[in-house]
């Protein structure tokens, strides 16, 4: 199954930025390159499976694609921040040819273009001396957005946080699809080479909550495979296949690994529902980058972190 079956599309995130004497970002350029995200069976022309391209009479391989922006898109899913900036320049390279097939992994491309955005968000306010949490408020006019974002800071103790060798906090922020639930995550980590998370707080608005404890779970069970993506998870492949097929060359989050989550919904009855599942992913990984960075004054870019790209990083 991990040699064969579809992966989650790769991507690039290249993101510049102008900000003027004041340090307000007036400009935002992004790019971003990647597969389609998208190959389930039952949506084209052709099917979609291996087999179809094994047998006597094959089929033509299917390329994987994107879904509407109106469903949310797939690469492109995310890109286009949630802040407010004077202009705004985003454009998404589709990659058709790919060695190995790509298919739907949660959240599509949320989860790059979130840890690219909150990574740089991080970046200009550190240039600027600015806290980060401030910084952000500071390009947000959407009151709800404000609010999960101060929900999560004051519940994580973000004012009151106390700078220690090798610990550090950071904050990631998201509102999945850009028309779902609104999402802010600060997560605490330690260490020096090999990085544990050891807490994340996540503060939620899915407007009027229908079932509370299906949110929770939503929030956790998320956060925590976020946080197994960002520490952990990679497709290794050479020329001719995928290597990373055990679950040696394929590591994931441990029980013992898992952080504590605490999850602060704010509950919106004057607003309609809006979905729950994916929101804490793309949040979490920020989050956590920033936080590595804090700790260790080093930024890691490249997913996931590990002891090699921290060293580099460092180098």
């Amino acid at each position: 199954e991990l040699a064969w079956s579809p992966v989650g599309a790769a991507m690039a995130v290249e993101i510049e930025a102008d900000l003027d004497a004041q340090g307000e970002i007036v400009g935002w350029r992004g790019d971003v390159w990647s597969n389609g995200h998208v190959s389930r069976s039952g949506r084209s022309a052709i099917p979609t499976v291996f087999a179809a391209t094994q047998i006597a009479k094959p089929f033509e391989r299917f390329i994987a694609v994107n879904p509407p922006m109106a469903n949310g898109g797939g690469a492109e899913r995310n890109a286009v921040p949630l802040y407010d900036f004077a202009s705004m320049r985003i454009t998404c390279h589709r990659l058709l040819t790919m060695p190995i097939r790509t298919s739907a992994l949660r959240t599509l491309g949320a989860f790059a273009n979130v840890f690219a955005i909150e990574s740089f968000m991080d970046e200009l306010a550190a240039e600027r001396g600015e806290d980060p949490l401030a910084f952000r408020l500071r390009h947000l006019k959407d009151p709800r957005a404000r609010t999960v974002l101060e929900a999560a800071a004051k519940r994580a103790g973000w004012s009151t946080w106390r700078k220690r060798d090798g610990a550090g906090h950071g904050i990631g922020f998201g509102r999945y699809k850009n028309f779902g639930a609104y999402c802010a995550v600060v997560a605490e980590v330690e260490g020096e080479a090999d990085i544990r998370v050891r807490r994340l707080v996540v503060a939620v608005d899915v407007g009027e909550v229908i079932n509370p404890d299906g949110v929770a779970n939503q929030m956790e069970g998320g956060a925590i495979q976020a946080t197994s993506w960002t520490l952990k998870e990679a497709v290794r492949f050479d020329r001719t296949r995928i290597t990373s097929d055990t679950w040696e060359t394929y590591p994931i989050l441990r029980f013992s690994e898992v952080p504590a989550v605490e999850v602060e919904i704010l509950n919106r009855p004057e607003e309609r529902s809006l979905g729950a599942g994916e929101a804490a992913h793309s949040p979490t990984a920020a989050a956590i980058g920033n936080a590595v960075f804090h700790a260790l004054g080093v930024r890691v870019r490249d997913l996931p972190i590990t002891r090699e790209r921290i060293i580099a990083a460092a180098g």
